[in-house]
């Protein structure tokens, strides 16, 4: 098994190293090219584009530090504003967010080790198995062909220095052992050089740390009120239909001989009792997670809710292919309390929702015509319902480090924003 692990070890070296030159190199100079374009201006357009190559360069790293050597390296990027401006003012704005960003200088620092430190770390556990069998086996190859000295590189030195052949044996194995100690060391020492540079402060991961313990504990809240609530319209509907119908079937059968046109009345109304059980079950399982967005995906399920919104709602989806069923989900019910309140508290006369995928990211806008003034007001502020549905809103999303956006001047229009991560 430990020779397996060598093995392995050195194969995935020699794997990284073609990556690191394949990948490192190419985007460390084009990276450097468009940083110098930016004093003309060109820069503007080819950074955004050139330092999102190097960022899923880097990404691809943690993948693979985590899948081959068990190596956690968190992301710490800054997100984009959930509304970029249009033409050559949103380009300058998404390339200023990315050049001020510390992981983007981090990352090009990486890069520079990585080409240096980074390679020889990945090259070393196949160097050390090449050389160390070459060396055990050096006498049999000088003896065969007497050319075994040139294929190591030592060339002459085993015609000038016989006693070499007698002591490369034993440098073999003592490269062959340290090859059998350190392979999966030697790689696991690639990633921790990557994780120290890829990494964010400690500062920004406890601020992470800190966010997500809140976003998980609104989480727990949510999932305790949703389930609050389903046991509530269980109890209060379907529930109480079905033992309202159980007690007139019971006086059908006590009556079916002595009264037979009683008894039918009954049967009728209890036929009706189970039909409004029936419907009320399924608009709670609706509600829990709907059909047509398990069978059908987001944007069907998204144009579902606008057919049975009060205000006519345009729908326009991009999305390439469909998402994770969470990010779905939460995207969906948002998408649903936000249409609700626009239709309730708004006064608009139309409602659009532009859904699209965003490098990594689900982009949702949801825009109204109404008379604005909505705003995510915190618990205990006071807002009414709407304030209270955008509140709910952002806590659902913050369970996916999601953002939500408001723009609502008093007078309208309202636009509501929401960006989530997919990955």
């Amino acid at each position: 098994m430990r020779v397996r692990r060598t093995l392995v070890a050195a194969a995935r070296g020699l794997a990284l190293a073609v990556a690191v030159e394949a990948g490192s190199v190419v985007l460390l100079v084009l990276v450097l090219l468009s940083l110098a374009l930016l004093v003309v201006g060109v820069g503007v357009l080819t950074t955004p584009v050139v330092l999102t190559w190097a960022r899923r360069h880097a990404d691809l790293r943690r993948v693979w530090a985590h899948e081959l050597s068990g190596v956690r390296i968190p992301a710490g990027y800054r997100p984009f504003p959930p509304v970029l401006r249009r033409g050559p003012a949103g380009r300058w704005q998404r390339c200023a967010v990315m050049l001020r960003d510390p992981a983007t200088w981090r990352e090009l620092l990486w890069l520079v080790v990585d080409l240096s430190v980074g390679l020889a770390l990945v090259l070393l556990p196949a160097t050390l198995l090449v050389y160390g069998a070459g060396f055990v086996l050096l006498p049999v190859v000088q003896g065969l062909t007497g050319a075994g000295g040139e294929l190591l590189g030592v060339g002459s030195l085993t015609v000038d220095h016989p006693l070499l052949l007698l002591a490369a044996p034993v440098l073999g194995a003592g490269l062959l052992w340290l090859a059998w100690r350190g392979n999966p060391a030697l790689l696991r020492a690639h990633f921790r050089l990557a994780a120290a540079f890829l990494a964010p402060p400690q500062a920004v991961l406890a601020d992470r740390v800190a966010r997500l313990t809140e976003t998980r504990a609104d989480a727990v809240d949510a999932s305790a009120a949703e389930l609050r609530r389903i046991e509530r319209d269980l109890h209060d509907g379907a529930q109480a239909r079905l033992v309202a119908m159980g007690m007139e079937l019971g006086v059908v059968a006590a009556l079916i001989e002595k009264d037979p046109a009683r008894a039918k009345e009954l049967v009728g109304r209890a036929r009706e009792s189970s039909a409004e059980a029936l419907a009320e079950l399924r608009d709670l399982v609706r509600g829990i997670h709907p059909p047509v967005l398990a069978e059908r995906g987001l944007g069907d399920a998204v144009r579902a809710l606008a057919l049975r919104t009060a205000v006519p709602v345009e729908v326009t989806v991009q999305l390439p292919r469909r998402l994770p069923a969470s990010v779905e989900s939460a995207a969906y019910f948002a998408v649903s309390e936000l249409l609700t309140n626009a239709a309730k508290h708004s006064g608009a006369d139309r409602i659009a929702v532009d859904v699209r995928h965003v490098e990594g990211r689900l982009l949702v806008t949801v825009c109204d015509d109404g008379r604005g003034g909505a705003a995510v007001r915190p618990a205990g502020a006071g807002g009414g319902a709407e304030g209270s549905g955008l509140r709910g809103v952002a806590r659902r999303l913050g369970t996916f480090d999601g953002v939500l956006a408001v723009d609502s001047p008093v007078g309208g229009p309202t636009t509501v924003t929401m960006e989530i991560p997919c990955a």
